[in-house]
Parts: C-alpha cells; structure tokens; sequence
C-alpha cells in the first residue's frame, strides 16, 4: 500500500471506518502497512506492539496509534535531516556522554545490588522514627475510623450507631454481624491509620464534610440520596502532628535502604579513587 505523507488523517478515518478483519489483514502478512517519505513500516513492526489477547478494537486503536506515532518520529527525522546543519547533527560527544552515564549507572547496579542489605529490624525502624519525628509530621488529619451508609427510616438505625461507636471489641463484632444481616453499607477502618482525604474518597463523600477531625466524634450528614452517611473516629492524629510509627512503617523502610545505597555509591567512589591513586592512574597537575 503506497502513503504519501500528506494523507495520514485521511488514512485514520479510513481505518477506523474498516473492519478489524481489515485490520487482521495489515498486520498478518509480511507487507509495508506504512510509507513515509523513504520510510517503511512493516507488519512485524505493528504486529510486535500488540499484546496478544487484545480485542479486535483495541488492536484497531492500538495500531492506529502506533502508526501516528512513527508517522511524527520520521517527519521529525526527515525535516532534522534537512533543517540541521552539519555540526548541530553531529551527536558524538552527546552519545558518548550518555554511554559513559548509562555504563556507569548499570554498574552501580551492580554493585549495590551484590552488597545492599535489605533487612531492617524493628528497632532500627523505631531508632529512625524517634530520630526524624519532624519529617513525619501529617499535613492532613490521619483517622481511624467507622463508616456507615443508612437509610435514615431503617429500624437499625439506634442499634447500629451505638454499636459501631463502641470501643467495646464485642459490639464491633455485632456490628459487623448486623450489617452483613440487613445488607448495610458499613466499612471498619478502625484498624488501620488512613489519610482523612482517603477516607472521604472511600466512602464517596467530600473531603470538607469530615473536618473538623476530633478522637471520638461522631459525624452525621444526609447524602443525595437521603440517607444517612455517619462516621465514628476511632482515634485521630490532627494535622501537623507527628503521625503514628505504623502509618509511616513503609515510608522508615524505604529511607533507611535509600540511605544504605548512597553510602555504598560514596564508598564506592573514594574506593575507585583510592585504588586510582594506589596504583598510580590518578595524578593531579599543579602549575
């Protein structure tokens, strides 16, 4: 099939409006499906952006994107050919420059990989806790809480709330069993510390609807259906304090390794340098 560069939007209609064993067609026998300019775009090359198992239409989509796509990078090729001098084409020393980089990032890969230990023990978690309280501390409320959806006629409606606003562990276990009988929409997030914005998006309600965030406070408001959304906060870490150790468990983890791997590139450059000087590669020239 022979394109010439002006027509490409004519040929995405074109496709679209073609039927995905068209499609099949283009992408199954061993032809050009693209021309621009001296550039070819080969079934393979189509073919191998695919996933197998995809639909029909989404192959269609997906094709046509890629098509696009290769499209602009030759045009870009083919005008940078053209427009650019000599010396602005001329990327040897940025090639260079990334090689060296890319070589040594892959080596410090390596290296880091044969000699990270990734273990972290609890007391080192708690030890960078209490040593770096102030970078934990919660820029928005951070709650334990209960979530209940009800229609404000329901003749559960008493007994559930005093249930699930009980620190009782029996009366949170009838909750659970009540709710799950009359098919209510209730969530128990009372163990486990959440980001109130995250709260409020779990529950499909607005952020401005749970604030102010008080330990024990009880939120009731009418939702567009007319019925009753109702939060009980468990427990509550207000903005600006410093947020509980398991909330910010993952966060000491993911510090301390990063802290290990810069030691380990630092160790490794002084040793390269070190080594340098030892063998005598590495002089510096006074005037």
């Amino acid at each position: 099939m022979r394109l010439r560069p002006g027509i490409f939007l004519y040929l995405s209609l074109l496709l679209a409006l073609q039927s995905c064993q068209w499609l099949s067609s283009i992408v199954h026998d061993e032809e050009v499906v693209a021309k621009l300019g001296k550039h070819r775009l080969y079934r393979s090359e189509v073919e191998a952006m695919i996933p197998k198992g995809t639909s029909s239409e989404d192959s269609l989509n997906m094709a046509m994107l890629y098509i696009n796509s290769w499209a602009t990078d030759m045009a870009f090729q083919d005008v940078s050919d053209k427009e650019l001098s000599k010396e602005e084409k001329d990327v040897t020393k940025e090639l260079e420059q990334y090689k060296e980089s890319l070589l040594r990032y892959r080596y410090e890969q390596r290296y880091i990989n044969e000699r990270l230990d990734t273990s972290v023990s609890e007391a080192q978690i708690y030890e960078y806790y209490k040593s770096h309280a102030e970078s934990f501390k919660a820029q928005r409320a951070l709650v334990k809480a209960r979530t209940l959806n009800i229609n404000k006629e329901s003749s559960f409606l008493a007994s559930f709330k005093k249930l699930m606003c009980s620190d009782n562990v029996e009366d949170v276990i009838e909750a659970d069993s009540l709710a799950l009988k009359g098919g209510l929409k209730y969530h128990d997030f009372s163990f486990q510390w959440m980001d109130v914005l995250a709260l409020a998006a779990s529950i499909g309600v607005s952020y401005n609807e749970i604030k102010p965030c008080k330990k024990a406070a009880v939120i009731q408001f009418e939702d567009d259906n007319d019925n009753l959304v109702i939060i009980y906060l468990a427990d509550v870490v207000e903005e600006g304090e410093v947020a509980p150790i398991e909330y910010v468990r993952e966060k000491i983890i993911d510090s301390i390794i990063s802290e290990r791997k810069h030691t380990l590139l630092s160790t490794l450059e002084r040793d390269l340098l070190e080594n340098a000087r030892v063998k005598e590669n590495f002089e510096i020239y006074s005037k």
